[in-house]
């Protein structure tokens, strides 16, 4: 079964319809909330299979759909879904790993009174992300991902009526908002340079040749491309939804949401949306890199930043005890890994990553919801301890996905996408600096997850709550073994004698492989550095398991600075309060007092005034004026009383008058006259 592109809007549409099913369901319907939830990703996840299929039949091809949106008058805003290989692995891998979440989700909520709210959160964001993937306009693909950045903060903050949870949401969004607006100005200044937000439109896409050589040729301040500039406006989205360095520290507070939105959000969706994004626009991150003119490229500063993400996540890992923060410092960094493989100019090897990533880190974050579920909602590794006897599910399925993320050599598919990544890194020629990043962070990886399987399941039971655990039902372990297979099986379609991933994606219908030992030293490396992170992490934590849960850690007995740096997150949470946080704090003390005592006293300066010029309208109106003028029409009124009076109508009266008159004035010649 195939999926023509023009139909492609019905991926995203089936969960959007199931969270407004949710969003309509009372909380009595559990079962309709649920089960319209789980069959909505079910039916995307079979559409998103026939959109595969029709993508691999041409990889080469971009398939788009465009349709008009907005009438501006002088022009047309138009939208579209695009279809290509990138696009539909995306897909795929997304409503798979979703579905597995969904379903782990009815066991872990079963007892919460909210159940059906949750499972329409969880549709709203799996709508949001698929409509993110198949978007053919840089637009519709930024009103998804606020739609995703939305759906993060409800779910982040589910339980809100944990402080720390209703902290953490806000934390995220704000946080993520910093580098959307990176996003949007980018955004804006491509629509500007172009006049489209288009990816591809039949050689008049915004990744396209036309456009990426209007955007290379032009410059701005300082010399630089304007295809950089904006590339790197782009970056800054990228940034903050995957959690790279600086703004990473929403990430880890992000595990305060329930157990599945971990899996949700730090495997499949919310952080690759980033690594998606570069890797959707890497023509447009990627045009400048022949120049030898502009004074910085795109990719170098991918790989940079990658690089630093990569490292710094792994060292903080290894001194978490929460078992959920030593997952997402985790994330961070292999997201870090990720970029890292961007910036060195290898996009598939990063999406190969990605989506190997996406399943070894669901089984890892689902398998922590299978602890905590069990062991009452304990997260604490030194509270833990002796779970490998009553959970043997989880603990199988946790120590396969631990080995995935570790790279153990040959079969686990972590270890084929871990290796593309270093080798690309190696073959690039500005700087062996993120390849040694890399190896570092390869052997950090392997002893925190050592050490985490250590604690939480060798030794003995160290809590109450980890000696009553016992193994959860099987809609929570099934997907565990399902994930767990997966963790294995989907290395071997890009192995590097057979890169059957990396040739569709590339847009080749041949594959070309070449031996497994080609580049073999730096592999023997690497699997060197994998056996040192195991070993040292076995020595410390499993030979010598944990007795009690005040027990010092063995690295904080050797240097209690550094584990306790490592440990307080390197500070930047500090770091951020004492600086931006005090900034936002007296910008926001300035504001205040600018409005209390500025803006308002001149407000009321201004209201008095004009009070005062009321009052004196007033008065000179209704006293002066209205007065003098009344006065004066009283006069005339009693003038015209007693004229009136005068006036009887009689001729006698008249007479008498006129008679009257003559006498006075005769008087008054004959007086004037003798005088």
């Amino acid at each position: 079964m195939s999926l023509p592109v023009q139909l492609l809007w019905l991926i995203p549409a089936l969960p959007l319809l199931a969270a407004g099913l949710g969003a309509l369901t009372p909380r009595s319907g559990r079962k309709l909330a649920s089960g319209a939830a789980i069959l909505a990703m079910a039916g995307s996840f079979l559409l998103s299979c026939g959109a595969l299929m029709t993508a691999l039949a041409d990889p080469a091809a971009h398939l788009v759909h465009n349709f008009a949106w907005l009438d501006l008058g002088e022009g047309v805003l138009r939208l579209g879904w695009l279809l290509d290989p990138l696009t539909a692995f995306m897909c795929v891998m997304v409503t798979f790993v979703g579905l597995l979440i969904f379903i782990f989700s009815t066991g872990y909520l079963h007892e919460d009174p909210n159940f059906t709210r949750f499972f329409c959160f969880l549709s709203l964001f799996a709508a949001a992300m698929l409509g993110l993937l198949v978007a053919n306009s840089l637009l519709l693909l930024f009103i998804c991902w606020e739609l995703v950045g939305l759906a993060s903060y409800l779910l982040i903050g589910f339980w809100f009526h944990k402080p720390s949870a209703a902290a953490a949401a806000k934390k995220a969004f704000i946080t993520t908002r910093i580098g959307d607006l990176g996003l949007l100005l980018g955004m804006l200044w491509l629509y500007d340079s172009t006049g489209s937000l288009l990816f591809y439109d039949g050689g008049q896409g915004v990744l396209e040749a036309t456009a990426l050589g209007g955007l290379v040729a032009q410059t701005t301040i300082g010399g630089l491309a304007v295809s950089t500039a904006i590339g790197l406006l782009i970056f800054c989205g990228a940034i903050g939804k995957s959690g790279q360095f600086p703004l990473h520290v929403w990430l880890p507070d992000a595990m305060e949401g329930p157990t599945p939105v971990s899996a949700l959000i730090h495997a499949a969706t919310m952080v690759a949306a980033g690594v998606f994004l570069i890797a959707r626009v890497y023509p447009l991150m990627a045009v400048d890199q022949g120049l030898a003119t502009t004074p910085l490229h795109a990719l170098t500063v991918v790989a940079t930043i990658g690089a630093i993400t990569a490292l710094m996540g792994a060292m903080i890992a290894v001194a978490q005890d929460d078992i959920k923060r030593v997952l997402a410092f985790s994330t961070v960094s292999q997201l870090g890994y990720m970029m890292l493989a961007l910036g060195v100019g290898s996009w598939v090897a990063a999406i190969f990553h990605l989506l190997t990533h996406a399943f070894f880190k669901a089984l890892l974050f689902l398998g922590s919801g299978s602890v905590i579920h069990a062991a009452h909602h304990e997260q604490d590794i030194r509270r833990l301890g002796g779970l490998r006897g009553p959970m043997r599910i989880t603990f199988v399925t946790f120590a396969l996905g631990m080995m995935a993320l570790s790279g153990v050599p040959f079969l686990f598919s972590g270890f084929w996408s871990k290796e593309a990544i270093l080798h690309a890194a190696q073959g690039w020629n500005v700087s062996h600096l993120p390849l040694y990043a890399g190896l570092a962070a390869v052997v950090l990886t392997a002893f925190y997850m050592t050490r985490l399987v250590a604690e939480t399941f060798f030794g003995s039971a160290r809590s109450d709550e980890a000696r009553h655990a016992h193994e959860n039902s099987p809609v929570m372990t099934v997907p565990l073994v399902i994930l767990a297979v997966c963790a294995i099986l989907l290395g071997f379609i890009g192995t590097p004698a057979f890169p059957w991933l990396q040739s569709r994606l590339m847009g080749q219908t041949e594959v070309h492989g070449h031996s497994l030992f080609e580049g073999g030293g730096l592999m023997v490396l690497s699997i060197v550095l994998v056996a040192i992170g195991i070993g040292s992490g076995w020595a410390l934590y499993g030979r010598r398991p944990r007795t009690t849960t005040s027990a010092l850690d063995p690295i904080e007995k050797i240097s209690p600075g550094l584990f306790g740096a490592l440990r307080a997150r390197f500070g930047f949470d500090e770091l951020y309060a004492a600086t931006v946080g005090r900034l936002n704090t007296a910008t926001a003390a300035l504001a205040d007092g600018l409005d209390r005592y500025v803006w308002d006293g001149a407000v009321r300066f201004l209201a008095a005034l004009g009070e005062f010029a009321g009052f004196v309208n007033k008065e000179a109106d209704e006293d002066v004026l209205n007065g003098g003028f009344d006065a004066t029409n009283d006069k005339i009124r009693g003038t015209a009383r007693l004229y009136s009076a005068a006036q009887t109508g009689g001729a006698h009266g008249y007479m008498r008058t006129v008679a009257i008159g003559f006498v006075l004035l005769v008087l008054i010649v004959m007086l004037g006259g003798g005088l």
